[in-house]
C-alpha cells in the first residue's frame, strides 16, 4: 500500500547570490522538465521557489475570480500564466499569474504574485526592468497594487488599466479570503457582487 504524500503548505525557497546570468541558465536547464519550480534572476541573485499549497491555492483562487470578472464584463483577455519574462543577462521573472488584456503583447499588462516567503515590493525593480505596466501583491490577506511611473512604481488604490479600473478590490480580496473555505461561495459572491456594480 503506498501512502500518498501531501505538498507542504508552505513556499521552499531558495536564494543564491553573487551569481552570473550564465550560472542562471544553466540551473533554469537542470530545471527545464521540474515542474512546480520557480526561478528568478534580478542583481546577481538567482531565487528557486517551490510554492506550497497555500501559495497554489491562494493564486487559483485570483486567477479563477478574475476570469469571472472577464467574462462578466466582455472583457477579452490572454492568461499568460507564470510563463517566464526575461531581458537578457538582466532579470527574468515568472509570475504567478499574468494577463495580456484585449490583445496579445510581449508583455503582459498585468502580473501578480502571491507573497508568502519572499519579495514584496522588493520584486517591483525585477519588473520596472522588464516593463510590466501593473503589478499586484497577495500578502496577509490583502492586495498591494503598483503602477509603472517614468520613475519606478507607484501604488494604487485601484488598477488604471482601464478594462480593469471598475473591479473593486476590495470585493475580490474578501472572496478571495472565503475561498479558503468554500469556492462556489467565493464564486457566486464575487459574481454577485460584480453584476451589482456593472
Amino acid at each position: 500500500m503506498t501512502t500518498a504524500i501531501a505538498p507542504p503548505s508552505i513556499d521552499q525557497c531558495i536564494v543564491l547570490p553573487g551569481r552570473t546570468w550564465k550560472q542562471f541558465k544553466l540551473i533554469q536547464e537542470g530545471f527545464e522538465n521540474s515542474s512546480g519550480v520557480k526561478l528568478f534572476y534580478f542583481n546577481g541573485t538567482i531565487e528557486i521557489l517551490m510554492p506550497g499549497r497555500d501559495h497554489e491555492l491562494f493564486k487559483s483562487l485570483i486567477a479563477l475570480l478574475l476570469g469571472i470578472f472577464f467574462e462578466e464584463n466582455g472583457i477579452e483577455f490572454e492568461p499568460t500564466g507564470s510563463m517566464t519574462q526575461e531581458r537578457e543577462g538582466v532579470a527574468s521573472v515568472q509570475a504567478d499569474e499574468s494577463y495580456c488584456i484585449g490583445v496579445s503583447k510581449p508583455v503582459p499588462d498585468l502580473c501578480v504574485e502571491v507573497v508568502f516567503t519572499s519579495g514584496g515590493i522588493s520584486k517591483l525593480q525585477r519588473y520596472q526592468t522588464l516593463e510590466v505596466p501593473e503589478v499586484w501583491f497577495w500578502e496577509d490577506g490583502a492586495f498591494s497594487l503598483y503602477r509603472l511611473r517614468s520613475d519606478g512604481y507607484e501604488p494604487i488604490s485601484r488598477s488604471e488599466i482601464p478594462e480593469l479600473s471598475r473591479l473593486d478590490i476590495l470585493l475580490l480580496s474578501r472572496c478571495v479570503l472565503l475561498g479558503q473555505t468554500s469556492r462556489l461561495q467565493a464564486m457566486r459572491e464575487f459574481r454577485q457582487g460584480v453584476r451589482a456594480i456593472a
